[in-house]
């Protein structure tokens, strides 16, 4: 079968590894080990270079005082995360999708556009983290890393090829490396416990403002949301009441464990630039100065090597799940299916050009201010992933009796509530200062700043109170014990059979001629000539290997006359086959076309090329793709 771009309104979330793990263990562990991992992959986010940014500025200010920030907005990612596995288990369908399904095509794409902001800025964060690892550890300058992460793309596309446990074990990995080396950190900075307890104690102002909205940015980060909703379908989970509570119960005790690990992470690196940097009176702004600094008042290399090495990791590991968010998204809104190699490298592109021009002109010292400003850009985008999925999971009518209940539909209000009160806070402060700075174009920013104020309201009224009996499309469900449907059979009387003169003909020429005798078809076959003679001369040229190719052809046409098909041949000549066969289709007019393909893939294609795969673009009928066994 081959398939088009386009993605139908019942596709599943991630179609390459959806329901490709089996849950049915009679062994509580194994179970559990089955269902472990989207809550891993999903944490990642959560302890990517954007986090140790706004950890180590937070930490080196205001000491520990911004603890209870990573601790509530953990608390809140553990409940939105909680909600975003419920609505994948139960609907079958990704945030993505149910936004698509809810609101009107011109809110859906509105969201989409946020979402795919969040994305960059979240992937810029991970260019620059990369970037720096790379320049701690191998001082390789800050411009030629972040070129050179342009080209873990095709780590991401041979990590894809592998299925979804390797990926999630690759990341496991990583994890548990970050995890080690803070541990380690932690060991030799040697916080005061009691300081560490008062940094529990909710408290904030203007200075701590950006710093606060920065952390909450990185830690409950939009995309993820969408990411978590598609994960937890990998699993085959079933169908009945009971299955999906014991799968909602399995994802809730992935969850706890993979986001308590990114808690202790970023409290790790939090503590340790309270413990080194703000102790001694030092305001580190940057993560090279913080590395540089932490040899020379730890009295060890190994921590500015473990530094290093941990933020790499986590840079490549945010990479992939990146990837992944990016392709449900892009999906989910738009029904629009991209080649993930392609999809990535646009994302990446879009986050490495305002990295290499802030480098370029600001040098070293403005990646890190780069950093934080984009996990600004991920809690400004919250509210338009947080309210749909409050909802969505609130409306008993999508999620029947596992709707969200009275407490926790006031809590995970009240979490939508909180962001909003941070985002206008942190916006109402940014406006007046720019205000005051404006002078004669004072007027031109209030009416900027008034204009996206009241496309923020709209957009805020619209995914809160758009009725949900509109625009929505029901979840695919199993459909059991129906009448058998009827299908409609094709008949075929002109079949093109392109050929390439090797073993693989004989298996496109077998089929071809078995429907040839059910459907009393006539046969039409093609060769496309290449040679560079051909290309010049056409139909006038003549070679020893044009000629062995006609009699090729003949004896093709001979034998299969003999067997009682009608056949005619057709000889092409160009340098570019799939153009000469969609031509030749063109002018045939055929039913069917039977190709053979040979089996290669990945850099062979790059190498010998995909004429199937770009055959199928240009033809109007049915493609018939058979391989050797």
């Amino acid at each position: 079968m081959v398939h088009d771009h386009a993605v139908d309104s019942g596709a599943s979330s991630l179609p390459e590894v959806n329901q490709s793990v089996a849950t049915r263990h009679t062994s509580f562990w194994r179970r559990l080990f089955a269902f472990a991992g989207p809550a891993y992959l999903v944490s990642v986010g959560y302890m990517d270079p954007g986090n140790w940014a706004t950890d180590i500025e937070g930490g080196a200010r205001f000491g520990y005082r911004l603890l209870w920030v990573l601790v509530a907005s953990n608390l809140m990612a553990l409940l939105l995360q909680t909600l975003s596995s419920r609505l994948g288990i139960v609907t079958r369908r990704d945030l993505a999708q149910a936004c698509r399904d809810q609101y009107p095509r011109a809110v859906s794409y509105t969201l989409w556009i946020l979402c795919e902001i969040a994305i960059v800025a979240c992937d810029l964060a991970e260019v620059l983290g990369a970037a720096i690892g790379l320049n701690l550890l191998f001082h390789l300058p800050l411009l030629a890393g972040v070129l050179v992460t342009a080209a873990d793309t095709l780590l991401v596309l041979w990590f894809s090829r592998l299925g979804i446990r390797v990926i999630e074990a690759f990341v496991l990995v990583l994890i548990a490396t970050i995890a080690g080396c803070f541990a380690f950190e932690i060991f030799l900075a040697r916080p005061d416990a009691a300081d560490v307890i008062t940094g529990l104690v909710p408290r904030l102002n203007s200075q701590s403002l950006y710093i606060a909205v920065a952390i909450f940015g990185a830690t409950v980060m939009p995309h993820n949301l969408y990411l978590h909703s598609a994960l937890v379908q990998t699993r085959r989970i079933g169908d009945t009441w009971q299955e999906k509570l014991r799968a909602c119960r399995f994802n809730l005790i992935d969850s706890t464990l993979a986001l308590n690990g990114a808690l202790f992470v970023n409290a790790a690196i939090l503590v340790m630039s309270g413990a080194v940097f703000f102790e001694h009176g030092i305001v580190v702004s940057e993560i090279q100065e913080a590395h540089k600094l932490l040899t020379p008042l730890m009295g060890t290399t190994a921590a500015s090597v473990l530094f290093g090495a941990a933020l790499l990791c986590s840079g490549q590991a945010s990479t992939l799940t990146g990837t992944m968010a990016g392709q449900i998204v892009m999906e989910g809104f738009l029904r629009f299916r991209m080649q993930p190699w392609l999809r990535r490298s646009i994302t990446r592109m879009l986050a490495i050009t305002p990295a290499v021009i802030t480098i370029y002109l600001f040098g070293n010292r403005g990646t890190t201010d780069l950093i934080v400003m984009s996990q600004v850009v991920l809690n400004l985008q919250l509210p338009f992933a947080v309210i749909p999925l409050v909802r969505f999971t609130s409306d008993k009518n999508r999620m029947n009796q596992f709707a969200n209940t009275l407490w926790i539909r006031i809590a995970a209000w009240g979490c939508a509530v909180f962001i909003l009160t941070l985002n206008v806070w942190l916006l109402w402060t940014q406006v007046a200062d720019w205000s005051r700075q404006s002078g004669a174009y004072r007027p031109l920013v209030l009416g900027g700043a008034a204009i996206a104020g009241a496309g923020f309201l709209l957009l805020l009224g619209l995914i809160l109170f758009w009725p949900s009996e509109r625009n929505r499309v029901a979840a695919p469900a199993v459909v059991r014990d129906q009448a058998a449907v009827v299908f409609s059979a094709p008949a075929y009387s002109r079949i093109l059979v392109p050929l390439d003169h090797t073993a693989a003909d004989q298996e496109a020429l077998g089929n071809a001629v078995a429907l040839a005798r059910s459907h009393q078809a006539r046969i039409f076959l093609l060769h496309v000539e290449e040679g560079v003679t051909s290309q010049m001369f056409g139909s006038l040229a003549s070679t020893a290997e044009i000629e062995e190719g006609q009699d090729y052809m003949s004896n093709l046409l001979r034998s299969l006359r003999e067997q009682g098909i009608e056949a005619e041949s057709l000889v092409r000549h160009g340098k570019n086959p799939a153009a000469e066969i969609a031509q030749a289709a063109a002018t045939v007019q055929p039913d069917l076309v039977i190709m053979a393909a040979h089996g290669h893939r990945g850099i062979k294609d790059l190498i010998f090329g995909t004429t199937i795969n770009s055959v199928r673009h240009h033809i109007r009928v049915p493609l018939l793709i058979v391989r050797r066994p």
